[in-house]
This record gives structure tokens, sequence and C-alpha cells, in this order.
């Protein structure tokens, strides 16, 4: 008997873990009948509106057009008119022809520079506006705001145990931390609980050699042939290294910042060139394609003043710490100019502000993590806030466990542990989530 229901509830909870694997696979299915019919009824029935509103002013402009032709016209007939009778009186004067051909310069200003006419934008929405409320509230992760140092912190140095300020790391599924040691010109691997670290690429002294790096500023894992592609920056090139073979994959590119998508491409930032270009992994011999920036160094929502980090998330939007802006962008897929997600206040210490963005992250609920090297703190936005909150650091610049040193690279492990480049205490630093 009790085998038996034993049995039945082992039954439900197969059906139950099919259920949850199902909306894992599909989860527009979950309340999908309601809620997603009231969007699409909400879209349908504002395109209605706009289109209607369009189609008045259509013929508002079509109607009052043709009037002030129509008046045009007139003034022209009559002026024909004056000119006629002139004509057959035989009687004129230089006063009669300047008048004249006053009268034919205003008509013809006014053709061509009408003013009785101009487009106007109210401020206020005629629509009726959406937005999706939950009583479910998401779990907003906390961390442990001591931290521990889990790679180097003795010193400035270029021993296996030392760190020359770290940029950009790379945490693996081994947990193991792979470093781009940028004055030691070297990407160093640091095993989980090691004491020191192993050098994978570089350490030969700084070089432009195929098996020489020169100040490398971000490192990252093909997980696909389980190379390593490091943005060699003091070399202006992008180089992969695989069982101590090495390949140039772009050159000619003043590189800072790595990133791979689920689909296969490569993004670089060119911190000189203000952009980012897109290559499909495998074929490097063009010019890749631009997906933010490449309008020059300015502060417009086209453009970008030194990127350095850069983060794609699922849907191919790239996100870029845009630093002597003092903001992150966000540039969707094809997109012809980005949105501000975090800044843009000029720099500054202020919760509305950032000061030197580095390194960042995007979580899957789309919560931006930003190392501020210029705040010395780790802060956290949510796209559409107004200001970020401090997730870690911002406790004054030093080398305390509760303190950082210009913040650069940033990383998550799998159980959403923090990982920080602390540059300038030459350590990597440890957040550990509070479950």
């Amino acid at each position: 008997m009790l085998k038996e229901e034993l049995n039945h509830i082992i039954n439900d909870y197969d059906q139950f873990k099919q259920r949850i694997n199902e909306q894992k696979q599909n989860p527009q299915i979950l309340q999908s009948n309601s809620l997603l019919k009231q969007i699409n009824q909400w879209e349908i029935d504002s395109i209605e509106i706009i289109q209607q509103r369009a189609q008045n002013c259509r013929e508002i402009v079509i109607k009052t057009s043709e009037t002030f032709i129509y008046d045009i016209e007139t003034k022209f007939n009559d002026l024909c008119e004056q000119i006629k009778q002139i004509q057959k009186e035989n009687e004129f004067n230089e006063i009669n022809l300047n008048y004249l051909t006053n009268e034919l310069i205003d008509i013809t200003q006014e053709l061509n520079n009408p003013s009785n006419i101009s487009i106007q934008r109210d401020s206020e929405s005629f629509i009726n506006e959406i937005s999706i409320s939950s009583s479910r509230k998401p779990k907003w992760n906390k961390w442990k705001q001591n931290a521990i140092t889990i790679a180097a912190g003795n010193g400035y140095g270029q021993e296996l145990y030392q760190l020359k300020s770290p940029f950009g790391i790379f945490i693996d599924k081994k947990k193991s931390i792979l470093i781009a040691d940028f004055h030691n010109h070297r990407i160093v691997k640091w095993k989980y609980n090691g004491k020191k670290g192993k050098i994978i690429a570089g350490g030969n002294r700084y070089g432009n050699q195929m098996d020489e790096l020169r100040y490398p500023a971000d490192v990252i894992v093909d997980q696909e042939n389980h190379s390593i592609i490091i943005a060699d920056r003091g070399n202006s090139r992008v180089i992969e290294w695989m069982n101590h073979n090495q390949q140039i994959l772009i050159d000619d590119i003043d590189c800072h910042g790595l990133a791979i998508d689920k689909h296969g491409f490569l993004y670089v930032s060119d911190w000189k060139n203000n952009e980012v270009r897109r290559w499909k992994m495998g074929e490097y011999n063009n010019k890749g394609i631009i997906v933010a920036g490449g309008n020059g160094k300015g502060d417009q929502l086209n453009q970008l003043d030194c990127p350095t980090f850069i983060f794609v998330d699922k849907d191919q939007a790239v996100y870029v710490s845009d630093r002597d802006n003092n903001r992150v962008m966000k540039w969707r897929k094809d997109a012809k100019k980005g949105t501000i997600v975090a800044g843009g206040n000029a720099h500054g210490e202020h919760l509305n502000q950032l000061y030197h963005p580095q390194g960042l992250i995007v979580d899957h609920l789309g919560q931006i993590y930003v190392a501020e090297w210029g705040n010395d703190r780790v802060v956290r936005w949510c796209e559409g806030k107004k200001e970020g909150e401090i997730v870690v650091g911002g406790n004054g610049r030093g080398n305390h466990s509760n303190q950082l040193n210009h913040p650069s690279g940033l990383s998550f492990d799998a159980e959403g542990n923090l990982y920080v480049a602390d540059e300038w205490n030459n350590r990597i630093a440890k957040f550990e989530i509070i479950l």
C-alpha cells in the first residue's frame, strides 16, 4: 500500500517536472492566453488610433495646401490682370514696374516658403499607456560586503603569486579564473583555491611576436574549441591561443573588450575608433560589422567616447561601457543609435552618475552591473531607472576587504558569486552571494 502511494507521488513529481521543463522551453505559455492577448489587443487599438490621427492630419494638410495654392493663384491672377490693364492703357512708369516686380517677388517667396502650416507634437500621449505590474517581486541578489582575496593580493609584481594591474577576467566552469595581467603582459590561470597562478599566454616580456603579448586588456574562452581569445591591446590585435599555438584573428584594431554570443559571433570594442564591431567566428578576413558607435568621438546617442568592456545578451543587444562619457549604452540588434541605461549625467559619485565605467555584466533579469573605476565600487542599474545602487565597495579607496581601488573587470560564477579585478590592489576579490 505504501509502495503504491510512493509510486503515485513519484509520478506526480515527474509530471510537475515535465511542466516546469515545458514552461522553461516556452515561458510565453505561462498566463499567455489572457495577458498576451490583452497586450496584442492594446497594440492593435493603439495602432488604429495612431493611423486614424495620422490620416486626419494628412487630410488637413492636403485641404490646407489646396486652399493655400488657390489663394496664391488668385493673387497671381489679379497681378496678371493689372499687367494686362497697364499694357492696354499703355501708360506706366518706373513706379508701376517696381510695384509689379515686388509683388511677383512676394508671391514667389510665399509659394516657396509657406508659413501658415507646421507640425506640432504634444508631449502628452493620446493613447493609453501600458505597463506590467506583478505582485511577485524579483529577487535582488545581495553579496557579503567583505571580500575574499582569491588571487594575488601580494603586492605589485611579476611572481606567479602576484599581479600587475589585472584588467579583464573570465571564470570557467571549474571556477578557475583567467586574468588579463595587464602590466605583466600575460594571461594567468588561477585554479580554484590556488596559491599561485599559471601563465597560459604571454609572459615572455612584452613584444609583438606570436608568443608575446603587450598590455592585454581582456580574455574570454571559446567554448567550442576550448581556445582562449585575447584583446592584445598594446599590439592592436585580437589573438587566439590554443595548445600553445597562436593565431591572429583580427589585426590593426585598437581593441579592449571582448564578448561572444550564443550565435557564434565575436564582438570587439575599439577604444580609439569609438566603435564595437562583430565578426562571425572563423570568418575574420573582413572588417566586421559595426554594431555600436562608428560615428566619431562624441556624446550623442549614435556615438561613443573610449568604449572599454562590453556585454552581449541573448537577443544580441550590445551593452558598452562608454568610459569617457561616464555612461553605459545599450545598442539593440541593427540599431542606428543606442540608449543610455546607466549614468549619462557627467562623472560623479551620486547614484545617478558613473565615473569611468569599466567591467560590465547583465544578468538574466536584465540588471546591469558596472565596475566604477573612478568611484571604487560596483553598482547595479535596472534599465529605465534614474539611478543605480551600490552592490559592493563604495567605502572609500583602500585595500581593506570592504574596499576597492580602481576596479576593472567583473565576472560571476555559476553560483552567483561576484568576482572583481581590483586593479590597483593587484588582486582578484570574491564577494560571496548571500543565499
